[in-house]
């Protein structure tokens, strides 16, 4: 029995030391993202094999955006449209602010980051917003909100840093209203061939190089999430790989990063960022060797 109790405290204690070094990556880094790419803190959406300039990209992470809700199937109509959101990961805001304004909804935002709450809240107030939207620090396998709060459930770019993804996507699913919405846009491993048991040894040591860096857990494929779903009933699940659409936007990154503005303020917001950054060209090297998915996974709670 005392082995079973050690072995769920050492998870928790895994979690807890996982969960303060996201946070604290993200008190370093999200001003130096900001600075250099605006309020949006994920992949911009593009045509396959396009060449774009420094100021598509931003456009890029709007379509990102509406690609997700027009995928979801998320209605247009007024009398249909979300009223209550919640964005799980919510960095500063950007999604939260666009999406208040579309739908004029509320909308809460919950991260581990103080700094991108603060920040969040803060820009919310300069915008006008602070009366629909809201932001705290707050751990999204823990939702600090009743059960079938809201008619949108948003996670853009926030299940990779989960440690525990059934525990994620349960409480995805606590919080949505009956018939609500849930849109998972998030980083995968491939899917496994039906005789492999597990990635090779060189895709393992690949992401974990990746993991070190963003203070990322085990990985999961887009099947492992759609199979999540499907085990709590879930309706209408639809997945798709858009890796093809980000395949611009670490290129763009990295050259962000080369530029006399993009260096310094790397240089000024400490090791963990300047950590981040030099395993940049691993996540190419993902993308390009087909280890990394960049993947869209919605579905609806039951009426």
């Amino acid at each position: 029995m005392s082995a079973g109790v050690d072995a769920a405290s050492s998870t928790t204690t895994d979690v807890r030391v996982l969960q303060d070094g996201i946070a604290k990556f993200y008190d370093e880094s999200s001003g130096l993202w900001e600075a250099i790419w605006g309020d949006h803190m994920h992949h911009g959406f593009y045509d396959p094999d396009s060449n774009v300039s420094g100021s598509e990209h931003r456009a890029a992470q709007i379509r990102m955006i509406e690609e997700s809700l027009r995928f979801a199937g998320i209605s247009e109509d007024p009398a249909k449209r979300p009223t209550r959101i919640v964005d799980v990961g919510c960095g500063i805001g950007g999604s939260s602010r666009y999406l208040a304004r579309k739908y004029d909804a509320k909308c809460q935002g919950i991260t581990l980051s103080p700094v991108q709450a603060g920040r969040a809240n803060a820009l919310a107030k300069a915008e006008g917003l602070a009366d629909k939207v809201s932001f705290q620090v707050a751990d999204a396998l823990k939702q600090p909100f009743p059960d079938a709060q809201f008619d949108l459930v948003w996670s853009m770019e926030s299940g990779e840093h989960m440690p525990e993804k059934a525990k994620f996507v349960n409480e995805l699913v606590r919080v949505a209203a009956p018939g609500g919405t849930i849109i998972i846009v998030t980083w995968c491993h491939r899917d496994l061939d039906p005789h492999e048991e597990s990635l090779q040894p060189w895709e393992k040591k690949l992401l974990n190089r990746i993991c070190n860096a963003y203070y990322l857990p085990e990985w999961c494929s887009t099947t492992g999430y759609v199979k999540l779903l499907q085990s709590l009933s879930l309706q209408d699940i639809n997945a798709a790989d858009w890796s093809q659409h980000v395949a611009p936007f670490w290129p763009a990154v990295i050259r962000s990063a080369l530029t006399w503005k993009g260096f310094t303020s790397l240089i000024r917001s400490g090791l963990k960022t300047i950590k981040g950054a030099l395993v940049m060209p691993l996540m190419m090297e993902g993308y390009r060797k087909g280890v990394i998915k960049f993947a869209i996974i919605t579905c609806r709670k039951p009426e």
